[in-house]
């Protein structure tokens, strides 16, 4: 059974779909990424699957659940971790309160959920005491994935995480990536740096127009000259 599951999902706002059938499916340890032009749909197929708005065709399930329509802090409790693009961090309080923030549903567990985020970010556990607004675009993003990672889901929704980071920085995040879905989290996430993000993708889904157009093993869509003409620059 997937860990998540999209069939022929529909949605948009203010009754106009943006999403027109998509389909996406991924395991418990493996990386889903998708790609497409600005416009495609990607980060709003993200915002459904996290209840943030309608679904109007299809079923989204969790390990076989129907999870359509409903709230995030039901999808949180649910065991689904999400991280926005924006607005991800609580930049006036310390590395080490923002994550206790994220463990809210599991205070009893606050010491050794930390623990295991400073294994999973080591540079976060030297800061842990400075506000997270004064660090770089790349750790406010370890800050973020980490909070969401405090309440032990099962999959974790990313938007963007790489956006405005350094090459340096972009390259430790997917490293990051890769080191959560090892330890047994799926992940799905949203890229423009769509190239380096199929490198580390088990499954690639390019849309466009709110459709898939390739799904994929990451490695075949970028061995693919279709993909690589029409959405890889080359």
């Amino acid at each position: 059974m997937p860990l998540l599951e999209a069939v022929d999902v529909h949605g948009g706002y203010g009754g106009m779909n943006i999403l027109n059938g998509v389909n996406m499916t991924i395991e418990a340890d493996e990386i889903g990424v998708i790609v497409g032009p600005n416009g495609a749909g990607k980060s709003t197929m993200l915002k459904a699957v996290f209840g943030l708005l309608t679904i109007t065709q299809g079923e989204i399930r969790l390990r076989g659940k129907p999870i359509t329509n409903l709230s995030p802090h039901k999808l949180v409790e649910m065991g689904m971790g999400f991280v926005p693009q924006e607005k991800n961090i609580f930049p006036s309080l310390s590395v080490e309160e923002n994550l206790e923030m994220g463990a809210f549903l599991k205070p009893a567990t606050v010491s050794r959920l930390k623990a295991q985020i400073y294994e999973f970010f080591p540079p976060l556990r030297e800061k842990r005491r400075q506000p997270a607004g004064e660090l770089s675009g790349g750790q406010r993003q370890m800050v973020a994935m980490g909070r969401a990672l405090m309440n032990e889901p099962s999959v974790l929704l990313l938007d963007e995480p790489t956006a405005g980071l350094s090459p340096r920085y972009m390259n430790e995040i997917f490293d990051r990536v890769k080191t959560i879905s090892a330890a047994g989290v799926g992940v799905l996430m949203v890229e423009q740096n769509a190239k380096q993000a199929l490198r580390i993708a088990h499954k690639g889904f390019v849309l466009a127009a709110g459709q898939n157009r390739f799904s994929d093993t990451g490695e075949a869509l970028l061995n693919d000259p279709q993909v690589a003409k029409s959405f890889l620059g080359g």
